[in-house]
């Protein structure tokens, strides 16, 4: 089965729900707790549940970003629980670990330790919700806008959350379904989301925002992307305007295990690549590609494509400061991998690269009927004996916690850890150096940052988590 593109522009959205998905099982994790502080709270802290454990009275939380070994069935296990044979991952809060690897090209440096004194951070609590996946912030706007996964997205700002677009009749939420990403357009008036729809698919949607951050549905709303999907597992789901302007998607290979159908290597499909475009009307077609793109003008290549290799790149980021492009791609059945393409002119980072998967897992030679030249490996790897899905992931810029500048921090869902890693050198020369433990969350579902470089953990479980000074 290959990938379709509709090119709709029927007015409003006539998607809905969709199925559940692969979810790892086993037991609970008993990690230790978070001591964090209720929103507005001057009193004590509050504690939050252990990592692996649902609040009384919280829905199922999302599941690990596209971490299911091959054949599997969906699980019914307890959100963030630990797959057999996998640990907690290791480390006290603030402590530096040397698990993990790095790209043979990007060795860890031994004189780490005297450039910046180890991060730590303390947790603030800014609100609870349903099951976040994400969360978007538009210029102008103090508002915090968060996605629920069953098909909200809700404001934060100037009292409780405020329901600004609800597409629940859209979208069945269950495993890696639902509501997954939002990108405000560099104007602030239009926003994109990307769920999957009635038939397990993924749509790309756009609706006009009103100045007080709602949602115009409606005739107002179109279709701007959809993208078939062969398994109910790897939909991606991320999405970020670049550097450049123009929009970004994160599509994972389609699920199955192990890259099946050999998608992720496939240039004339769109799942397991780095996809960009210019969502605007153009040429009677719901979207444009730009002129530049890799493959434009490659027979039997999909236009869209700006970078090929990837399982489940299930979030992404752009460098605040660099425009360097930094991708968390959930792995198979033993590692985690972080990729990094640096900026090379100003917006050109990641174009026509090709991150390896399923040629290789990690730095492991995976499928060997998959050619590995050309491959770009991580800067950064982790097995599954410390977690099985990772939940990527941002380089601090500017936030309220200073020693965190230049880290990028991420999660594993499985695990329950937040880690800050170390970053070495520019540009080209850009590599690992130390990672250290920040915390320990429930579920966490994505690491992301704020309008000011404030950084924030989303738990499946519920809370806005905000990175603040110890």
């Amino acid at each position: 089965m290959r990938s379709t593109l509709v090119l709709s522009l029927a007015a409003g959205l006539t998607i809905a729900a969709c199925g559940g998905d692969d979810e790892p099982s086993g037991e609970a994790s008993t990690g230790p707790t978070v001591t964090t502080t209720a929103p507005g709270s001057t009193a004590a802290p509050v504690v939050t549940a252990a990592p692996g454990s649902n609040p009384p009275g919280t829905a199922a939380a999302t599941a690990a970003p596209g971490s299911n070994p091959p054949g599997t069935a969906a699980a019914t296990a307890a959100p963030s629980s630990n797959p057999p044979g996998t640990a907690a991952a290791t480390g006290a809060p603030g402590s530096a670990d040397t698990a993990g690897s790095v790209a043979p090209s990007t060795a860890q440096s031994t004189d780490s330790a005297a450039l910046a004194p180890d991060p730590a951070v303390s947790l603030t609590e800014v609100a609870s919700v349903d099951a976040p996946t994400d969360l978007a912030w538009r210029d102008g706007d103090e508002g915090l806008y968060v996605v629920e996964q069953g098909g909200r997205i809700v404001r934060l700002g100037g009292g409780d959350p405020t329901t600004v677009l609800d597409v629940s009749e859209l979208t069945d939420a269950g495993g890696e379904r639902g509501l997954l990403g939002l990108a405000f357009a560099p104007s602030g008036d239009i926003a994109y989301i990307n769920y999957t729809d009635n038939d397990g698919n993924t749509v790309v949607a756009e609706y006009p925002v009103d100045a007080d951050g709602t949602f115009r549905t409606g005739d107002e709303a179109r279709t701007v992307l959809q993208i078939e999907q062969p398994y109910a597992n790897h939909n991606g789901g991320g999405l970020k305007f670049g550097p450049d302007g123009y929009l970004y998607i994160g599509m994972g290979d389609g699920g199955g295990g192990g890259d099946p159908e050999r998608r992720a290597s496939d240039p004339s499909e769109l799942l397991g690549k780095m996809l960009r475009i210019d969502p605007a009307i153009g040429g009677g077609q719901p979207y444009t590609v730009p002129a530049d793109n890799p493959f434009v003008g490659t027979d039997g290549a999909a236009p869209e494509i700006w970078a090929t290799g990837l399982r489940n790149p299930w979030r992404f980021s752009f460098d605040r400061d660099t425009g360097d492009l930094w991708i968390a791609d959930v792995g198979q059945n033993e590692f985690e991998e972080v990729d990094v393409a640096p900026a090379t002119g100003g917006l050109e980072a990641g174009r026509g690269l090709f991150f390896g998967w399923s040629a290789f897992e990690g730095e492991a030679r995976f499928n060997e009927d998959v050619s590995p030249d050309g491959h770009t490996p991580p800067i950064f790897t982790y097995a599954h004996d410390e977690g099985c899905s990772i939940s990527g992931g941002v380089r601090a810029r500017g936030g309220p916690v200073a020693t965190l500048e230049g880290w990028y921090v991420f999660a594993d869902y499985c695990a329950g850890t937040v880690w800050a890693l170390e970053v070495l050198g520019a540009g080209s020369e850009l590599s690992a150096g130390r990672r250290v433990t920040l915390a320990e969350v429930d579920a966490p579902t994505a690491v992301v940052d704020g309008p000011d470089g404030a950084l924030y953990v989303l738990s499946g479980a519920g809370p806005v988590l905000r990175l603040d000074p110890p």
